[in-house]
């Protein structure tokens, strides 16, 4: 190694390292840095649970240069997913940032069609809500207090089996939704409404009863999802019958509801009523 402490052959080296660092090392790195790719990134803000649409992205050319290599470049492979957590304007998309399916919070929400509706309502009392026990997926019957002020307590024909998608406290969560205090217990909230799934008219009836009555909650049942839909295609068959009914009654109250005579069909009734009123002298006397 005393060839190293030549220092002319040292200098010849440094020459020779600083020429390979300038001309070859130098330019591969302003390379790497001035090379562009194209990505998608979010164009307005999406919610938690948001179906990404093509109005929400941009397909924009940036940097290669640091970029995470994970971070997704065509827009079909983020159109038609769901948000897994709140992204912003600007923001790049990873895939540990949407889902195939919508985010768990809420989840039963983002199943409505049109034909049903989701209600909450109010637990009066602890009791009134099966002591806090119901879950999502109960079928439950609603029990109304004084129905319509007639001072019975029905369960009305079209609340007779409901299904429960959700019981939430008074903080909003649900029951699946464990909080935890600062020394490690977990903390138990009563719940505080009920949400259900019901028809436009099951809705109605529910809003009424929200508004002037008082709702107990009967449980009648909890198991698999397959027994519990012939539970919700019983009331479906309560809820047809019943409007077959009304209209029955309807059609009814119309065919039975009497009808004025025409003026002709009157006067053929009375032939002589003329007659009569024509028969009168001139002091008031029948002739």
């Amino acid at each position: 190694m005393k060839f190293l402490k030549n220092r002319t052959v040292l200098g010849i080296v440094c020459i020779a390292l600083s020429l390979v660092i300038c001309f070859a090392i130098t330019p591969l790195f302003n390379a790497s840095k001035s090379s562009t790719t194209q990505i998608v990134r979010i164009k307005d803000d999406v919610k938690i649970g948001q179906e990404i649409t093509a109005k929400d992205i941009e397909t924009v050319e940036v940097g290669a240069y640091n970029l995470p290599s994970e971070v997704l470049k065509k827009s079909e492979d983020v159109v038609g997913k769901y948000a897994a957590m709140e992204m912003l304007k600007g923001e790049y998309i990873l895939p540990t940032k949407i889902s195939d399916t919508p985010a768990s919070e809420n989840a039963y929400l983002y199943g409505l069609t049109g034909d049903k509706r989701a209600i909450s309502i109010t637990i009066p009392s602890f009791a009134g809500g099966l002591s806090g026990k119901l879950i999502s997926g109960d079928i439950v019957s609603v029990i109304a207090v004084d129905y319509k002020e007639q001072g019975e307590t029905v369960v009305p024909e079209e609340l007779q089996f409901v299904e429960v998608i959700a019981v939430t406290d008074k903080k909003g969560n649900d029951e699946e939704t464990v909080t935890v205090k600062p020394d490690g217990e977990e903390e138990t909230e009563l719940p505080e409404t009920l949400t259900l799934l019901v028809t436009p008219r099951q809705a109605n009836i529910l809003a009424e009863l929200e508004a002037e009555g008082e709702i107990h909650v009967a449980l009648v049942y909890r198991g698999t999802s397959e027994n519990a839909r012939k539970f919700i295609d019983a009331q479906e068959e309560l809820l047809a019958k019943s409007a077959e009914n009304k209209e029955d009654e309807k059609e009814n109250e119309k065919s039975e509801a009497p009808q004025a005579p025409l003026q002709g069909e009157a006067a053929e009734e009375n032939p002589d009523k003329d007659t009569a009123e024509s028969e009168v002298t001139s002091n008031g006397k029948s002739v």
